[in-house]
Formats: C-alpha cells, sequence, structure tokens
C-alpha cells in the first residue's frame, strides 16, 4: 500500500488541536513515504515528579506518531484506524529540550497496520523503543 500524496504537515499538526497531543506539544516535523517524524518537549508538561521524562508520555508521543502515521495510509471516507496493541521499553532518561520520535511501518496490511517508533534526545541517544499494532476498521 501506499501513503496517501495528500497529506501536509500543516493538516496534521492542524488535528493536534485540541487533543492530547496539542496538550503534551507534540508536533510532526517530517514525513516519508513509510515514516512519520515528531517532537515533544521535556517540560512541565511531560515530566514526572522526580523531574524525568515521564515513561507515560514517551508512550503518547509513540501512539500518536504510530496512530497518525497509520492514518496517512487510509481512505478517511471509508476507514479509521484504533490502537490494538503497544509496548515500550524505556532506555535512557531526559530531564529537558526535545525528545524526537521517528515512527517507522513494519507492516502495512488490509485489516492492521504495526509501526516502530523509536524516541531519542536531541543529541541522538535512544530514550525509548515502542511498537504498536493499528487496527484498521470500515466507517459505517
Amino acid at each position: 500500500m501506499k501513503r496517501r500524496a495528500d497529506v501536509s504537515l500543516e493538516q496534521l499538526n492542524a488535528w493536534n488541536k485540541n487533543t492530547m497531543g496539542e496538550h503534551i506539544g507534540i508536533e510532526y516535523t517530517e514525513i516519508g513515504d513509510d515514516y512519520l517524524v515528531g517532537k515533544m518537549p521535556v517540560d512541565h508538561r511531560t515530566h514526572q515528579p522526580m523531574g524525568l521524562l515521564h515513561g507515560g508520555a514517551s508512550v503518547a508521543l509513540a501512539e500518536t506518531l504510530g496512530s497518525v502515521g497509520a492514518t496517512m495510509f487510509l481512505d478517511l471516507e471509508k476507514q479509521f484506524c484504533v490502537g490494538l496493541e503497544i509496548n515500550a521499553n524505556h532506555i535512557k532518561s531526559a530531564r529537558s529540550g526535545y525528545v524526537y520520535g521517528r515512527a517507522t511501518a513494519v507492516h502495512i496490511g488490509r485489516k492492521t497496520q504495526v509501526w516502530e517508533i523509536r524516541i531519542t534526545t536531541e543529541s541522538g541517544d535512544l530514550v525509548c523503543i515502542s511498537r504498536i499494532t493499528m487496527a484498521v476498521l470500515d466507517k459505517g
């Protein structure tokens, strides 16, 4: 399957309006044929009590990138997708700046998609690696 050509960064960032993604500062920065890149600030919105990036914020970034990435392959008049399963391994902490997530398609099928999301610091250190399985559902 091929990604829809009509998808733009402006459109994807507009989808964030009034969502958790907007609340925690997720911004999409790059689109490819089989990947999506975004960034998220490491600040008071995404910290846990000890001042580190909250693991749940990393998972929220991973799920957001994987879900939106999967949506780029759908006819939105006929289909939508939902997460079936997500896992994450937290490798390294971050205290400030931004983390960057790159969601890459592993499998694009008619009824399921699998995406791998690698989250890194500004200097490229791996913070979290995640995989999400999406169910592709028909509308109506």
